[in-house]
């Protein structure tokens, strides 16, 4: 009904009495044309009217504000910083990780490491994992500063010993996995220090294989080199 009345245009009533006089000659009677065009000006205006109403009455559009507890949240973008902090650590597949990329303060046996060393040997005729690994962790706590074994197992692919020390930047953590007479190994800094704004981590590999050296040295133990190879 609302509807109808605000579409439906209005005209004046003309009351027509039998005693009233005739109008006057100065009244004209609307044509076709000029009757459209009053209708056509009414309907517009009722429209916009009507528009206006409708726009008053309806409810705003929500605006898409992402939930706080949603798991389509954007992640951070990673950067060589954010990387270097997450350090794997312990076995991979059997064997000892590769030096990440981000880490320059790091030296492994894994052939993937750009810093690469040699496995040792271990030339005594007792391989017997248990007791090479016992003067393993003895010689790490004789030459290493706040030295602390933290892990010692038995995996299927040898004896694991984990050890943190003290490093240039902090805590350093020492891996190493004993099968029979091969001893393969990480040393790695767990804190990776950038300066800003180069994104290049500052990082002592060769402090890393210093210190390898060291506990070589006390063990009386074999590493290969290129030079014994030619």
């Amino acid at each position: 009904m609302i509807l109808s009345a605000l579409l439906i245009p209005t005209f004046p009533s003309i009351s027509c009495s039998k005693n009233s006089n005739p109008p006057t000659s100065h009244f004209q009677i609307p044509t076709a044309s000029s009757q459209k065009s009053h209708i056509k000006i009414l309907l517009l205006s009722n429209l916009a009217s009507l528009a206006f109403a409708l726009t008053l009455n309806s409810p705003l559009p929500s605006l898409a504000i992402p939930s706080l507890n949603s798991g389509s949240s954007l992640l951070p973008p990673t950067t060589p910083f954010s990387q270097s902090q997450d350090l794997q650590i312990g076995l991979e597949n059997g064997k000892i990780r590769p030096c990440p990329s981000t880490n320059p303060g790091c030296v492994s046996t894994n052939p993937k490491s750009s810093s690469f060393a040699f496995p040792w040997e271990i030339p005594e005729s007792s391989t017997e994992n248990a007791i090479q690994v016992k003067k393993l962790q003895d010689a790490i706590l004789k030459t290493q500063k706040n030295a602390k074994i933290q892990v010692i197992e038995d995996t299927a692919d040898g004896k694991y010993l984990q050890a943190e020390v003290d490093g240039g930047f902090g805590r350093d953590v020492l891996e190493f996995l004993v099968k029979k007479d091969v001893v393969v190994y990480r040393s790695m800094a767990t804190k990776v220090t950038h300066v800003y704004p180069f994104t290049t981590a500052l990082g002592d590999s060769k402090g890393q294989q210093e210190r390898m050296k060291k506990i070589l040295q006390e063990l009386g133990w074999y590493e290969p080199s290129f030079e014994y190879m030619d």
